[in-house]
């Protein structure tokens, strides 16, 4: 890994790129660590929101913090784990990190679970990367620059994958959604049921985020609230592959600009940016 530290309070593309490797690395070390941690005998705390947390959630935070510390110590990182040190509003540049999204898939011994890591740029995020430990995925993108997939084995990457979105379904085909396995909610349900026919891809975690990039879904609405770090990563993906993550209204997401507990109220994310001006919630049979 790279360890020589930047400077600076803005990283823009160019040094994003440089960044892409070394915070690869971080990711893949996160979900090495929350794979070492015993499933069965792990220790599980509740948050103040009634979420758990587990010393696997601590293990990856660590490593990707004092990772960060030492590639971009001038860069802010905000974390899950570590919100109440955060001091928004962000301008420049931030990291934004949920050292294992799907606490819940990965306490209940399923696969589905992520290590998430963006870098945001003047409150778009500009490099997401989400590692699938248990999967054997990472998928990185960088916007401008494209989104691609690797294998991951032995802690060690592949190969990348070029991916891409797909376009929109054909007029009367159906759409594939992707929808989260264990946070549903009657707007979210109500959007998808306006596409007659559509197929629910439920997953856990920014795994939906994933498969969305690489085609293998056209759209991801979530009409209820999540936060920052859930989704950060994921739109920097989806954006770099092809997509694009916008509220209900068609209107383009901001991050670190201070909203209470880094809330995100709803999002959709479209793998065919066409779609997200031509269908709406309130006009789902417009295609």
């Amino acid at each position: 890994m790279n360890e020589a530290p930047l400077s600076g309070s803005e990283i823009g593309r160019d040094t994003a790129a440089l960044l892409m490797q070394p915070l690869t690395d971080l990711v893949i070390r996160a979900g090495a660590a929350i794979l070492a941690v015993n499933r069965l005998a792990m220790k599980i705390d509740g948050k103040p929101d009634g979420s758990p947390v587990t010393e696997a959630d601590l293990a990856a935070d660590r490593i990707i913090g004092e990772g960060l510390a030492r590639l971009a110590p001038a860069i802010p990182a905000v974390s899950e784990e570590r919100v109440h040190l955060a001091k928004p509003p962000y301008h420049g540049s931030f990291f934004l990190i949920d050292p294992l999204d799907g606490t819940k898939e990965y306490v209940a011994g399923r696969d589905e679970f992520t290590v998430n890591l963006a870098l945001v740029t003047n409150g778009t995020p500009l490099l997401g990367i989400i590692g699938a430990p248990a999967l054997g995925w990472i998928w990185r993108g960088l916007v401008g620059q494209g989104a691609e997939r690797l294998a991951t084995a032995d802690a060690s990457p592949g190969q990348p994958e070029p991916i891409h979105t797909r376009p929109v379904p054909a007029p009367g085909a159906p759409w594939i959604a992707a929808v989260s396995r264990s946070h549903g909610d009657a707007s979210t349900e109500a959007f998808i049921a306006a596409r007659p026919g559509a197929t629910r891809l439920k997953l856990g975690s920014a795994v939906k985020f994933g498969r969305l990039a690489e085609g293998a879904a056209d759209i991801y609405p979530r009409l209820a609230p999540t936060c920052e770090w859930d989704i950060a990563a994921g739109h920097a993906i989806v954006t770099a592959a092809g997509g694009k993550i916008t509220d209900s209204r068609g209107a383009e997401l901001r991050y670190g600009e201070g909203r209470k507990d880094f809330i995100v109220p709803e999002f959709i994310a479209w793998g065919d940016p066409a779609a997200a001006g031509r269908i709406t919630p309130t006009a789902p049979g417009s295609a």
